[in-house]
C-alpha cells in the first residue's frame, strides 16, 4: 500500500501542490503555490516537513525557472542561482534544500537552458527515492525478526522504505512513536502512516520516551537525520538527543538514517541550528496549551554527540559514527 504522505509535493502547469502536514490527517487539503516565493514560505510556515521541503524546492527551482525562459541565458542563470538562495535559507539545518538546488542548477548548466530546470528535478526527485529504498533497506537488515522500535519525529521515505523492506524480509515490526511537540509529526503523521502501512502502532507523549527504553521492550531506536557531520554528530529534530542518551544507558541501539554524511560539516559547529519562534511551543494545533504570559523557546534542532550514536545507516550502507569517511572512498573532491 503506498502512504498517502509519500506523494505529497507535485508539479502541476498551475504550480506545485503541497499537502499540508500541519492538518494531516484529520483533513487532506493541498496548499498551490503558484511561485517559488510561495513555495518558500510554505516550507518556512511548516506546510510540509521532513523530506517534503526537498520535493518542495526541487519544483520550487522549475516554477522560477519558468519564468525566466525569455531572458538571456547569463541572466536567466543569476536569477535563478538567487532563487535557489532564498529557498536553501528556509530550513538551514537540513543540507538536502541545498542539494536540491544543486542538481537543478547543474542541469540548467549541462544544457546551458533554464528550461532544463524540470530535467534536473525530475532526475532530484528519482534519485531520493531511490537512494531512500537502498537506506530502507540496509536498515531493515539491522533489525531482529520480531523488531520493537522507538522513534521519533517523521522520518519520512526513510521511515517507509525501511518498514517495506522490513515487511519484504518477513520480518514483524511494531512501533512506538513520541508525539514530536509542538506540532505532532510523529502522532499524526508518523502514526498515520505506520497504520497505512499495517503497522502495530502505539503513540506515547514526548516525555515517555526514557521510560519505554527503560522497560525493555525496545530493540531500537531509529530516526531520521537532518544532517550528519563527518565527525558524527547527529542532528535531528529537537527531542532526538534525550532519546539517545536514555537508549545509550539502557543498551537500546541507536540507528541514525542519513541518505549521506555531509562533507561540508565536519563537525557540530559547522551546522546551523534553526531557532524558531518560542510563541509556536505555546500552542497545539492552533489552540493555546500555556499562559500568554510566559516566554518559549523552540530550538528546532538538537545534536546528539557520536558516542550515543550506535551507526549511521546511509544509501551505501552502514557506518559507525566513527568512520563516516568511509562513504566517500574512491571519489574525488
Amino acid at each position: 500500500m503506498q502512504p498517502v504522505l509519500a506523494d505529497s509535493v507535485r508539479l502541476t502547469d498551475e504550480g506545485v501542490l503541497i499537502l499540508d502536514r500541519r492538518e494531516f490527517p484529520f483533513e487532506r487539503n493541498w496548499v498551490l503555490c503558484r511561485t517559488a516565493e510561495e513555495v518558500a514560505q510554505a516550507i518556512e510556515d511548516m506546510v510540509t516537513q521532513s523530506s517534503g521541503p526537498y520535493f518542495a524546492v526541487l519544483y520550487g527551482m522549475v516554477l522560477k525557472a519558468r519564468t525566466l525562459e525569455h531572458l538571456p541565458f547569463d541572466q536567466a542563470r543569476a536569477e535563478l542561482a538567487n532563487t535557489a538562495a532564498a529557498l536553501e535559507n528556509t530550513r538551514r539545518t537540513n543540507n538536502a534544500l541545498r542539494k536540491a538546488t544543486k542538481i537543478v542548477l547543474d542541469a540548467v548548466d549541462a544544457g546551458q537552458d533554464v528550461a532544463h530546470a524540470l530535467k534536473g528535478a525530475e532526475e532530484g526527485d528519482r534519485r531520493y527515492r531511490a537512494r531512500s529504498q537502498a537506506l530502507g533497506e540496509h536498515t531493515a537488515t539491522l533489525l531482529p525478526q520480531q523488531a520493537t522500535v522507538l522513534t521519533h519525529c517523521w522520518a519520512d521515505l526513510y521511515l517507509t522504505e525501511t518498514v517495506r523492506a522490513a515487511q519484504q524480509q518477513g520480518k514483524q515490526l511494531r512501533f512506538f512513536c513520541t508525539e514530536t511537540r509542538p506540532y505532532l509529526q510523529g502522532a499524526r503523521l508518523t502514526a498515520e502512516t505506520l497504520v497505512e502501512m499495517g503497522v502495530d502502532t502505539t503513540l506515547i507523549t514526548d516525555g515517555m520516551g526514557a521510560a519505554v527504553l527503560q522497560s525493555g521492550e525496545i530493540d531500537a531506536l531509529v530516526t531520521a537525520a537532518d544532517r550528519v557531520t563527518m565527525d558524527g554528530h547527529v542532528v535531528n529534530k529537537v527531542g532526538t538527543l534525550g532519546l539517545a542518551v536514555a537508549a545509550h544507558a539502557f543498551g537500546v541501539p541507536f540507528h541514525a538514517l542519513v541518505q549521506a554524511p555531509d562533507r561540508q560539516a565536519p563537525t557540530a559547529r559547522d551546522v546551523p541550528i534553526e531557532h524558531r519562534d518560542g510563541a509556536e511551543v505555546l500552542q497545539v494545533l492552533g489552540r493555546p496549551s500555556a499562559t500568554p504570559r510566559v516566554k518559549g523557546l523552540y530550538p528546532a534542532f538538537d545534536v546528539t554527540p557520536p558516542q550515543f550514536v550506535t551507526d549511521v545507516v546511509t544509501d551505501r550502507g552502514v557506518f559507525g559514527a566513527g568512520e563516516l569517511d568511509r562513504y566517500y572512498e574512491g571519489e574525488q573532491r
